[in-house]
């Protein structure tokens, strides 16, 4: 698959994507059906424990675009998000933490809002290198959101909403993000837009969508709301290391 398969599903087509921050995942995704995988900047709350995404640096989305490619190989696309305030440092700065994730195996960025970004957005995709945009609730500017809560429930936020989607597509986007829009929302931009739109926690009628990978397979015990978990990996873990710590300190030490 490539970036430009992703005007492909405009034509009826969903594309399924997942997190991804490791090597031993990123090998079990390149065994399935998943069209696209984000290293997400999610993984300093997922890896890392903190309490956002802001803490995410540069020196980890590189380091785990070179784990996750390792695994993944050339099986899918990979989509690395561009971490806090990276793009707000200037057009080189933007541009060289843009081609450091690219080298490190990313073959796309994901960059979250619009806003004040035009340019350098212009100016990262004019230097070869493929954007994703990000809109609605937007983590890495959570201080000034304040909360996760849905976003286009009131009308000139909507309004918003679907301008800026508009202008990710003129400033050259491959694809877009909403997240926590409202459905109504996000299938009217899905309408407008000549570039894929991925959701997450934005309805059924976009595009394709996209979760973490902890919170499918359960790994947190409260995962969002919107998300759907299909196993509960948490539970079978700690059965497995209870069992193992059950033969070490018990009779059947022997098997171990």
């Amino acid at each position: 698959m490539k970036i430009t398969d992703f005007y492909s599903f405009k034509k009826g087509n969903k594309i399924s994507m997942i997190t991804c921050y490791d090597y031993c995942f990123a090998k079990i995704i390149s065994k399935s059906e998943i069209d696209s995988v984000l290293v997400g900047d999610s993984l300093s709350m997922t890896v890392y424990g903190y309490s956002s995404t802001i803490y995410a640096t540069e020196e980890m989305m590189i380091r785990h675009t070179e784990a996750v490619k390792k695994g993944l190989g050339d099986e899918k696309i990979i989509i690395t998000d561009i971490p806090f305030l990276s793009t707000r440092k200037g057009i080189q700065k933007a541009i060289e933490t843009a081609g450091n994730l690219i080298k490190a195996g990313a073959d796309a960025v994901k960059i979250e809002n619009i806003k004040g970004q035009e340019r350098v957005i212009q100016e990262i995709i004019e230097s070869g290198i493929p954007v994703m945009g990000h809109l609605g609730v937007t983590p890495q500017y959570i201080k000034y959101l304040g909360n996760y809560s849905k976003r286009g429930k009131e009308k000139q936020e909507a309004n918003n909403l679907i301008k800026d989607a508009i202008k990710m597509q003129k400033t050259g986007c491959f694809s877009v993000v909403l997240e926590c829009v409202e459905a109504s929302i996000a299938m009217q931009i899905s309408k407008k837009l000549k570039i894929a739109v991925i959701g997450i926690g934005s309805g059924k009628d976009t595009d394709g969508q996209v979760l973490v990978i902890n919170d499918i397979l359960g790994l947190f015990p409260s995962p969002p709301s919107f998300a759907r978990v299909y196993e509960r990996l948490d539970e079978k873990i700690l059965n497995a290391l209870n069992k193992f710590d059950s033969d070490v300190k018990g009779e059947r030490n022997g098997n171990i």
